[in-house]
């Protein structure tokens, strides 16, 4: 997730952009480019891109500008004054937007995570 929020570092960019900038950064071959999902529609490298993009807008690092856009946050650039090796999913749940996120998706009450 770490290179996904690098990309977005000097503003707006898109998400396509990203996935063929991190594809050459990691060297890809054409073949790692190309192999899809089950479901055929889309490239798996992309859809771990797209996931990253989505978990690190959850955290409130990253936020959606227009249609396949995205842009970082002030929080996302602090976070890059001093990156840490790396984020995951462990990292990410620091933040309190990114609790709710899971607890919603694991059926735990988003009331139980807000303390009064």
């Amino acid at each position: 997730m770490l290179p996904v929020l690098m990309a977005a570092k000097d503003g707006e960019v898109r998400i396509g952009d990203v996935v063929e900038s991190l594809a050459n950064s990691f060297a890809l071959s054409s073949q790692q480019r190309a192999h899809l999902l089950p479901s055929g529609k889309q490239s798996t490298f992309a859809n771990r891109v797209h996931w990253a993009k989505s978990y690190l807008g959850k955290a409130a690092l990253v936020e959606s500008t227009k249609r396949g856009h995205f842009k970082i946050t002030q929080r996302g650039a602090e976070l890059l004054l001093n990156p840490p090796s790396r984020i995951n999913i462990a990292f990410l749940q620091q933040y309190p937007e990114f609790q709710i996120f899971k607890g919603s998706r694991e059926g735990v009450s988003v009331l139980s995570l807000i303390h009064i």
